[in-house]
């Protein structure tokens, strides 16, 4: 199972963090433009639906964990044709929240059974500073806390 590991500081208070993270409208502003459906009830579905190029590509899953203000973790299968919708072949995002006084640290893995790692147990490390969507997920939030 490949593990990868990516995370952000941003400018922004817990609140301001968490808000970017599960309200739908600030979803869709970091997740190009996807509409986000779910109540965040653990064991209940989630949703992520976008239009690019006329077509819609949706991933749905199970929300696992929600931790207010602090963890979501969500189970994602992303259809494609070789690819059957059984629970081996979807993923986890895991998203961890650590306030400071103006700062939020954001820690995401995801972890992917579908894809081997180079050796058990080790994790990718993520570039961060290259990412857009963390990049995108730092402008929101620090948009919604005024920074």
């Amino acid at each position: 199972m490949r593990t990868s590991v990516s995370s952000v500081t941003i400018n922004a208070s817990l609140r301001a963090v968490w808000a970017a993270l599960t309200d739908a409208a600030y979803v869709a502003r970091w997740q190009y433009g996807s509409v986000l459906s779910t109540d965040w009830r653990v064991g209940g579905p989630i949703r992520f639906s976008t239009q690019w190029q006329g077509e819609t590509y949706e991933q749905w899953g199970t929300v696992l964990a929600f931790d207010e203000p602090t963890l979501v973790r969500y189970s994602l299968y992303a259809p494609r044709p070789d690819l059957v919708d059984v629970p081996e072949n979807y993923f986890t995002m895991t998203y961890e929240l650590k306030g400071e006084v103006d700062t939020t640290t954001v820690i995401i893995t995801q972890s992917d059974p579908r894809v081997p790692s180079a050796s058990e147990g080790e994790h990718d490390e993520d570039s961060n500073e290259a990412n857009p969507v963390l990049l995108a997920l730092k402008d929101v939030a620090e948009s919604i806390s005024g920074n």
